[in-house]
């Protein structure tokens, strides 16, 4: 069953914005400034510029392929399955762990503002505060994603009064210190607050929801991005320039004790400081109720596949989420919160998400290499392949400067995938992946073997897409035969060759078929001019029977001699039918009246690279449909 798409440019950017805004900036600043010192803002700058690779690379692959489950859906179709299964109990794990993360948080900052509460009292709240956003969830998205706007817009506002009060009162000598920075520390702790940006790339998670995904998904998760670096980079600017080096040392709650000093023991210092504890608390729950509706969405994915049993696929009928996927990542979130050490596994998950956005990547790379004909993403990464590469680069090394014991718990974590795929997963599932394409386009680029259920798969995915509802002309079409030829023949030919397809397919004689093309031509000129860019044909003929109606798609590239006068013809739509198909056949008239009127028509289908490719400009091509 299909997921319901509801969520709008506004819903996406606040999802993502309240993914990343929470540990990042209330409680890592204080803990980064330890190790960099008044370096941490370029550390800040340097890991957003860092994270551009992963965000480029996911939202092109998401514009593509709007599918829940985000990156795993495309490691799987792009990499391969075995691939696919790593990736996505990455995704899910990681997503979670932040989740999770975020949860703790809300209860540490709780005891903060009530510091009678114990530990296990912090675990109660976040336990609280879990079950709450997954019954939000379960309940809809539409309800969810509301809820987000109203607390991400909320958390905003808190920290734009933050900056403007806490502005006034900074005391700019702190800055003569970057003289002294320690840039290697700076790129040390970048790796440190990198993980602040990583919410963002998680909106691909939820792209099967959104409404135009190619145009709100785009602009919902750059602005995003945009917004929350100035935050960020602001709100640290302004910290810096309020708190002295040994208070923002030992704070565990930067921003609220910079809220404080603005105007300590009066109103204002008060006002704000609850101001910034209740946009903490707001912060931690945002993240939290975006990773429970992201991560669900990847066992979903990964079961719709055959990676996970059918139950993790099941979707409510009434309000159109995965409701037993939300259950299942809800119960292993209160495992972690209960039994699990979130120091060590804080470092896991970075890691995770490092692993994810190299594999990220390297599809994108895989995936343009491969020429898969379907793969028509409305936003693609500037500095191609050099953004790809450079961010694979990046992203092992810092993997790598995490320390033995994480990538040991990494490994073991692959290892105990692939046996899953081994002994679960490689019986059931069998996929072509592009991966394979781009090795048989690399070893002979003339080399084809069957790739349609690749592409056809992504034509369906770009269909539901565009909110296409396809009508009998695209099924035909589908279906069609198409004659791409390359050398320039005349009229008579061009019927001579349709006949032979038409006789096969139908059974009746080509000759008869033939003569029919030529008197029709001879009544009247099937040419067409009139509002198209070049001259087009459509030539069309009536045949014995019953509910007989095929459309025969030409493509020539060298052109088509269609009479004395010298018109030449790049493009034809031969039509053939019955008598009873007339209304149908005069409605494929004006189907294809209307698509000879694109304005880019004409472009994508002299450009398409084979048989699949000019079905799906047709198909892909605005028109009514009936």
């Amino acid at each position: 069953m299909e997921l319901k798409k509801e969520l709008t440019a506004i819903e996406v950017f606040s999802i993502g914005a309240g993914a990343m805004i929470s540990s990042g900036i209330f409680i890592l600043p204080a803990i980064a400034y330890k190790a960099a010192g008044i370096g941490i803002i370029f550390s800040y700058f340097l890991a957003g510029i860092l994270m551009l690779p992963a965000l480029f690379s996911k939202l092109e692959l998401a514009s593509a392929i709007p599918k829940a489950g985000g990156s795993y859906f495309f490691s799987s179709r792009i990499l391969g399955t075995s691939a696919g299964v790593i990736d996505g109990f990455s995704n899910w794990f990681s997503i979670s762990l932040k989740s999770t993360f975020a949860l703790i948080g809300f209860g540490v900052f709780a005891g903060l503002l009530f510091p009678d509460i114990t530990e296990f009292d912090i675990k109660i709240i976040a336990v609280i505060a879990c079950l709450l956003f997954s019954i939000i969830n379960i309940i809809g998205i539409k309800s969810s994603g509301r809820l987000q706007v109203i607390l991400v817009f909320f958390l905003l506002f808190i920290l734009i009064l933050f900056v403007i009060f806490g502005y006034r009162v900074m005391d700019f000598n702190s800055f003569k210190r970057i003289s002294s920075i320690n840039w290697f520390k700076v790129i040390s702790t970048t790796g440190m607050v990198f993980i602040s940006y990583g919410g963002i790339t998680k909106i691909a998670s939820i792209a099967e929801e959104v409404k135009n995904p190619q145009k709100n998904l785009i602009r919902g998760a750059l602005s995003a991005f945009l917004v929350v670096q100035i935050i960020y980079l602001v709100v640290i600017f302004v910290i810096l320039g309020i708190l002295s080096d040994k208070t923002l040392s030992n704070s565990l709650k930067p921003v609220s004790d910079a809220a404080y000093k603005i105007a300590p023991g009066q109103s204002l210092g008060n006002f704000l400081l609850i101001a910034t504890s209740i946009g903490a608390l707001l912060a931690f729950i945002t993240t939290a109720n975006a990773g429970i509706m992201t991560a669900s969405r990847v066992p979903l994915s990964m079961s719709r596949d055959g990676l996970l049993p059918n139950f993790f696929g099941k979707v409510s009928k009434k309000r159109k989420n995965p409701y037993i996927a939300i259950i299942i990542t809800t119960i292993f979130m209160l495992i972690i919160i209960f039994w699990l050490n979130i120091e060590k596994l804080a470092k896991v998950a970075s890691l995770f998400l490092l692993m994810l956005f190299a594999m990220s990547n390297l599809s994108v790379i895989v995936v343009r290499t491969s020429k898969i004909s379907n793969y028509k993403p409305s936003f693609k990464t500037p500095l191609y392949p050099f953004m790809q590469i450079f961010g694979i680069i990046v992203y092992l090394i810092l993997i790598f400067t995490m320390g033995f014991f994480t990538i040991f718990l990494a490994s073991v974590f692959i290892i105990l995938s692939l046996l899953w795929f081994f002994l679960h997963v490689k019986k059931r599932v069998t996929r072509k992946s592009a991966f394979l394409h781009m090795v048989e386009n690399l070893i002979e680029p003339d080399f084809k073997e069957d790739e349609k259920e690749l592409e056809n798969e992504l034509l369906d995915i770009l269909i539901e897409r565009n909110e296409i509802i396809e009508d009998r002309f695209d099924k035909i079409i589908r279906t069609s035969s198409v004659l791409d030829l390359n050398k320039t023949i005349t009229r008579k030919e061009l019927f001579h060759q349709v006949s032979k397809i038409v006789a096969e397919k139908w059974d009746i004689s080509a000759k008869d078929i033939e003569k029919k093309f030529n008197i029709r031509e001879k009544e009247a000129s099937t040419l067409i001019y009139p509002g198209v860019a070049v001259p087009h044909a459509i030539p069309h003929v009536i045949i014995e029977g019953k509910h007989k109606f095929d459309i025969i798609l030409v493509r020539n590239k060298y052109g088509i001699k269609w009479n004395e006068k010298g018109d030449v013809v790049y493009t034809a739509f031969c039509l053939i039918g019955t008598k009873d198909e007339r209304n149908f056949h005069l409605r494929s008239l004006m189907f294809i009246a209307q698509i000879l009127q694109d304005p880019d028509f004409h472009k994508e289908w002299m450009n398409a690279k084979n048989e699949n490719e000019l079905r799906s400009v047709i198909l892909l091509t605005k028109r009514r449909r009936t």
